[in-house]
């Protein structure tokens, strides 16, 4: 191609679409919002999701729940590396739109995108560990054996950080995911091109449908609907301000969710397992010792 035709040609923008079921929708409304860089420079138009939207994600996440927390945390841990490894083959991708969300140098977009991908690694090695951490065998006074083992809460909502496009955002998914809830994720209302690029991996890895559902636009508009499903069984609310915040923990209090409230968090920093927890459930298990024989030993 001559010097001529490259400066002659037209650049192919980018269509954002949602994430939902493992498929790549437009908002069933129509709408779209514009989205900009930190200096308000015009970077892509984002679906502007709906009520309709919401609920429709919340469909695919209850259809995915069976079969993702049925999985052995083996495979699931695995289906979280390959994200991390489909992350890694589009790393330069990532670090463009994270340098264009947050106003970062490339050096520093790059390091941002590179610590998103070490958190899918930290969590995929947690997947088949977290039970040991949090579960256990109990001390009772009686022949029994009294277990308890973690399991997950459902399908959790989460209103993922405004500021911190991609490393908030992977930090708010994967512990939901890795402990086999699945999510619908509203994105960050001013920067969600990172999080609609995300669905793409998490499409092209072995992650099911519906185990991620991505929106984006409007936390306020979403979020109420999203709390008070009788479908959703927690809301992480990260990414609210207070007003929203306390708005949706009244909406959520009314059908007994799991609300993890916002709070100032360094997402660069340790991780922690407070994240998986704050979504298991503790199943407690009663069994009856019994004899092995008639020699009397018992186990």
């Amino acid at each position: 191609m001559s010097e001529k035709s490259e400066q002659n040609r037209l650049s192919v923008f980018k269509t954002y679409k949602l994430y939902v079921g493992g498929k790549f929708p437009r908002s069933e409304s129509g709408r779209v919002y514009e989205v900009t860089d930190s200096k308000g420079k015009w970077l892509a138009n984002a679906p502007l999701s709906s009520r309709k939207d919401a609920r429709d994600a919340v469909v695919a996440a209850r259809k995915a729940f069976g079969g993702w927390s049925g999985a052995t945390a083996y495979n699931r841990g695995q289906i979280l590396y390959r994200v991390a490894e489909m992350l890694e083959g589009r790393k330069g991708q990532f670090v463009h739109e994270v340098a264009d969300a947050e106003g970062l140098s490339k050096n520093k977009a790059a390091a941002v995108v590179e610590a998103a991908i070490d958190r899918w690694v930290w969590y995929a090695g947690w997947t088949d560990k977290i039970a040991q951490v949090v579960g256990g065998a109990n001390p009772v006074a009686g022949p029994y054996f009294n277990l308890s083992t973690p399991e997950p809460t459902g399908v959790v909502t989460v209103v993922a950080p405004q500021e911190s496009s991609f490393l908030g955002l992977v930090s708010v998914i994967a512990p939901v995911i890795a402990t086999g809830n699945t999510a619908v994720v509203i994105a960050s209302e001013k920067a969600p091109l990172p999080a609609l690029s995300l669905g793409e991996v998490l499409a092209t890895s072995d992650l099911p449908g519906g185990v991620v559902n991505i929106l984006s636009g409007k936390a306020s508009e979403m979020g109420p609907h999203l709390a008070a499903h009788l479908d959703v069984n927690a809301i992480d609310l990260t990414g609210a301000d207070a007003d929203l915040a306390r708005e949706l923990e009244i909406a959520a209090a009314d059908n007994l969710k799991r609300v993890l409230r916002p709070r100032t968090e360094d997402f660069a920093g340790a991780p922690g397992t407070d994240r998986m927890t704050a979504f298991l459930e503790t199943k407690t298990v009663w069994h009856p010792t019994g004899s092995l024989g008639a020699s009397g030993s018992s186990y």
